[in-house]
């Protein structure tokens, strides 16, 4: 009966005068996934996105010289494989019977939901909690924030910071990510486009963004970060990140951080022809991942 609910399960569910059952009535989070990567849905067993070397800069050419042509060819290749996830519960029928408060279907329906979310929450996260570990890498052969993240044509470029949450290193990164390049050395126009951070920097952040004059001084400045709005996407708090430090600056890339969506969360139930028993179970079908690395730029901390 290993992983059968029962009425040896909940016993007290067969009782008159119980007031309250808890542990699955919590608050939950909005969905915060959604602000990490843009959501694309899929009918394949995987969607590939594939790089280009893109052209250099125009060459001087006298009168009656020829075109000089430039050649152009495939650059890194980011698969995007949805995984599928499941979880379900299974209730005998005389449990189902006997319950009278029905904390046994009803409840356990909500907390299959409730850990369905959870899971893609915590997924769509780990992208972020593990932007800095080499033995998470992208199609670059990188990890997602990398100071020698590689270019096709040659050479490197770095969406990385080693500093703490300051107002000094906001205003250095959005400077860092205007001076970006394409694989060929072009000019390119990143901006910022939210910022992400733990609990634990919200208050910091607010100070740092919030006040009209610049914050911790004596000083009558203007605080540039807010006057110019570098963040018109916002301050996301994401509750599901490891680091407590660790903060990113998504940008405006249209290739960057992707969540496929093959199969949404799926319910269903059924009872089992000998038994009786109440089957339940949830599934879902999806991938997170990034293709161009530049749609984001971050910071472990120090």
């Amino acid at each position: 009966m290993s992983g059968i609910i029962s009425t040896s399960s909940f016993g007290k569910a067969l009782w008159p005068g119980i007031n309250s059952w808890y542990g699955k009535a919590y608050g939950e989070y909005p969905v915060q996934h959604t602000d990490l990567f843009d959501t694309f849905k899929t009918s394949r067993a995987f969607e590939e996105d594939v790089g280009t070397s893109g052209l250099g800069l125009a060459k001087v050419t006298g009168e009656g010289e020829a075109v000089q042509y430039e050649g152009e060819r495939q650059g890194f290749i980011t698969r995007y494989t949805p995984q599928q996830y499941t979880l379900g519960f299974i209730i005998t029928e005389i449990m189902m019977e006997d319950d009278l408060y029905a904390v046994v279907g009803e409840k356990k329906a909500k907390a299959l939901a409730f850990s369905m979310r959870q899971t893609k929450e915590i997924n769509g996260a780990n992208v972020y909690n593990r932007a800095f570990n080499s033995s998470y890498v992208g199609g670059d052969g990188v990890e997602l924030c990398s100071a020698s993240h590689p270019n096709v044509s040659g050479g490197t470029w770095s969406n990385l910071a080693s500093s703490d949450m300051s107002e000094a290193a906001l205003e250095q990164a959005c400077i860092d990510i205007s001076r970006w390049e394409n694989d060929k050395g072009l000019k390119i126009a990143v901006m910022p486009r939210s910022l992400h951070i733990s609990p634990d920097l919200a208050f910091d952040v607010h100070r740092i963004l919030e006040s009209v004059q610049r914050s911790g001084t004596a000083d009558n400045d203007a605080n540039a970060l807010n006057n110019m709005g570098k963040f018109p996407g916002g301050v996301k708090v994401n509750h599901y990140f490891t680091d407590t430090d660790a903060w990113f600056i998504r940008n405006q890339v249209q290739d960057g951080m992707k969540h496929w969506e093959r199969r949404a969360d799926t319910f269903a139930m059924e009872d089992e022809f000998d038994t009786s028993n109440a089957k339940f179970k949830a599934s879902a079908r999806y991938a997170f991942g990034w293709t161009d690395p530049r749609a984001l730029y971050g910071s472990a901390g120090v």
